[in-house]
């Protein structure tokens, strides 16, 4: 972490993406707090299952094939699957299982409809907190017990992946199914934002989000330049393995946390964003390219989206001048007026607070005006 980071927090300058439905506030809260732009786009929704089919086969088979320990996790999701069996004319069984195992509520909602359908839950906790019921499990040790859990969209970004890395085998009973979010928009709009080179990191709490996410850029017909802004200038973030599936399926690396939970989520990010920033020494002062933001000895300044984009490409090969034609080439949707550069230069210089940062070199273009001592650590690169 940079010394100057504890003014503005070592995610200023930074846009991250948040694609998660459930929970989505909380990372977005954990984001903001360390200085980062958050566009929050949830790329699915969660609606009960209308074709029981996949939830009759788990539920079958969990009658067949006994688990350990069956995780209630809503008060609706387990009524449903209770009345489902019972249209099957297996309600009965299924009654019978949960009674001989052991049945773990995720708090007060869900042991009332535990209790309603004439069972008795052995635990659960004061608060509605999925951190607890794991931490209870891990503590009792789950190595080589089968565990059923009844999945409603992300229970806990990293459940499975806590308990499969602690040795257990996780069944997911599904009672609800995922859809794409009723407005599509947002998620549209962070694809566009993701290719436009607007973002530095995108995050993921759940397989089904970060599928959805792909599924629908592919729809758009823009995969493959999504998938290669996630190759080169987005960190990939999943909350852990299982999350990271879809992405690496596609071949994208995926950074991800050791522990499966949001908070050390936002830490990699804390620990990766401002790493990859470029910093230059440049006419007496330090300079440090973020995302969105530059910081100038230390001081964040915010900079317009065309002076970033110019920013970038005479950061490309510090000290070399670049010209008008090659910056016009540069700016987001450029026409063929070379005057946008210097609109948008004139900004840049603003924003920075140190015009003689860039120097107009006449007739030829701009450059950076890197230290003399630098000049050799850049040249040719």
């Amino acid at each position: 972490m940079h010394d100057d980071d504890t003014q503005h927090g070592p995610l200023a300058g930074f846009t991250v993406g948040v694609t998660a439905a459930r929970r989505a506030e909380e990372l977005g809260t954990l984001l903001t707090r360390r200085g980062a732009v958050v566009l929050h786009a949830p790329a699915l929704r969660i609606v009960p299952l209308a074709d029981d089919s996949e939830l009759l086969a788990a539920t079958k088979e969990l009658i067949d094939n006994a688990p350990d320990v069956v995780i209630a996790t809503t008060a609706i999701g387990f009524r449903g699957w209770v009345e489902a069996a019972d249209g099957w004319g297996i309600g009965d069984d299924l009654l019978d299982l949960l009674r001989g195992i052991e049945l773990l509520a995720r708090g007060p909602k869900v042991k009332g409809a535990i209790r309603a359908a004439g069972l008795t839950e052995e635990w659960s906790p004061q608060s509605e907190s999925m951190a607890e019921v794991l931490d209870r499990l891990l503590e009792e040790g789950v190595s080589g017990r089968r565990i059923a859990l009844q999945l409603h969209g992300e229970p806990l970004p990293g459940f499975v992946e806590s308990l499969r890395a602690a040795g257990a085998e996780v069944v997911g009973v599904p009672v609800y199914r995922w859809m794409p979010p009723e407005d599509i928009a947002p998620l549209d709009r962070l694809l566009d934002v993701t290719v436009a080179g607007g973002l530095d990191a995108v995050t993921f709490t759940s397989a089904p989000a970060a599928a959805s996410y792909l599924n629908r850029a592919e729809a758009r017909g823009m995969l493959q330049e999504v998938l290669s802004a996630l190759g080169h200038d987005v960190v990939t973030a999943c909350v852990g393995p299982v999350t990271a599936l879809p992405l690496q399926a596609k071949g994208i690396d995926t950074v991800q946390p050791e522990r499966f939970r949001l908070g050390p989520l936002v830490q990699v990010l804390c620990a990766q964003l401002p790493a990859r920033a470029r910093t230059l020494p440049v006419a007496g002062h330090t300079v440090e390219i973020r995302g969105h933001a530059v910081l100038v000895d230390g001081a964040l300044r915010p900079v317009p989206p065309a002076g970033m984009a110019l920013l970038h490409t005479l950061a490309r090969r510090p000290g070399w001048v670049v010209s008008r034609a090659d910056l016009l080439r540069a700016l987001p949707g450029s026409g063929t007026d070379e005057h946008a550069v210097e609109t948008a230069m004139a900004r840049l210089r603003t924003a920075l607070g140190v015009a003689r940062l860039i120097q107009t070199v006449v007739k030829r273009g701009y450059r950076l005006a890197l230290d003399p001592s630098a000049d050799t650590k850049y040249d040719g690169s």
